[in-house]
């Protein structure tokens, strides 16, 4: 029953069963059996199938909650006898949103001097996107957002805040100065993230209060590509303090405070909420928290 449950899951995730038998190592037609016997198992339609996969029934999107929910479980404990057995060993996958990205060796890194068998994968994503990789178990933790928008049945330790200051090469409009308004940032050619980035809302919401428009000459989902723009000295752009410093800015780049109003905005590590936990997001989850601890006493 459980291996008919990840596949009904990766069908649902991949919405295709030639992907999603790929992503389960296994054949089409050996999925499209699993799927066709865990619905006369179930005494219900899960598919709507048509000369591909049209989609899930109502009665699919219910088994597909319990379907996580016992899929969970059962990696769960089979995560905790392991650990039993030899000791925390395993893979980690995070995805975080790109400005929260330069700090995740705050935690990785200790982590790992702990648990040395434990490796990591990290992919960045936008902050929607990591909430659905959490619900579709295509990841065991993110790092994202945890304030502006809806986050779900979660767990959540806060990290830090972000706050925003403006990127600019010295010799540049405002380089001189101490801080700079966010209206007076609108005016500049910005370049910036990209709109489906919940970064670049929250910096749209905050230049519209301010009576300004973002309106940048140039966008990416990169923040390197950001910062390797502004190095050109054509482009200026506004990142929080904790990113823009990981760059190690030489001496002709400037990184001034935004003010009217100074905003900081909360970023964190979210699990999915359950009891019990994975003992190895159960690790993760501890060592964040001492993570946090340690920014908040800066």
């Amino acid at each position: 029953m459980i291996d008919k449950l990840e596949f009904f899951i990766a069908l649902a995730n991949e919405k295709h069963f030639g992907r999603a038998a790929e992503e389960c190592g296994v054949t089409q037609p050996t999925l499209s059996a699993a799927i066709r016997q865990l619905e006369e198992q179930l005494g219900v339609m899960l598919v709507i199938r048509g000369s591909r996969f049209q989609g899930l029934t109502p009665e699919g999107q219910r088994v597909l909650e319990w379907a996580r929910r016992i899929v969970g479980d059962a990696r769960t404990m089979r995560e905790e006898m392991k650990a039993a057995r030899k000791g925390l060993a395993g893979h980690i996958r995070i995805a975080a949103i790109p400005t929260a990205l330069a700090m995740i060796p705050k935690l990785t890194g200790p982590f790992q001097e702990r648990h040395p068998e434990v490796t990591f994968s990290v992919v960045s994503r936008n902050s929607l996107q990591v909430l659905s990789l959490l619900e579709n178990l295509e990841i065991d933790a993110g790092i994202t957002y945890l304030e502006n928008e809806p986050l779900g049945r979660v767990t959540s330790v806060p990290l830090y805040e972000e706050r925003y200051h403006l990127v600019t090469a010295a010799g540049s409009p405002m380089s001189e100065r101490r801080s700079v308004t966010w209206k007076e940032v609108g005016n500049l050619r910005l370049c910036l993230l990209t709109a489906d980035m919940q970064n670049r809302r929250i910096i749209n919401r905050h230049l519209a209060e301010a009576g300004a428009v973002a309106k940048p000459s140039l966008e990416s989902n990169s923040m390197i590509l950001l910062f390797s723009h502004v190095l050109t000295g054509r482009w200026a752009s506004i990142m929080p303090k904790n990113i823009a410093e990981s760059f190690g800015f030489p001496a002709d780049i400037q990184l001034i405070p935004i003010v009217e109003p100074e905003v900081h905005h909360l970023v964190g590590l979210v699990a999915t909420h359950r009891e019990p936990y994975t003992p190895l997001v159960s690790a993760l989850l501890h060592e964040a928290r001492i993570l946090a601890a340690h920014e908040a006493s800066r």
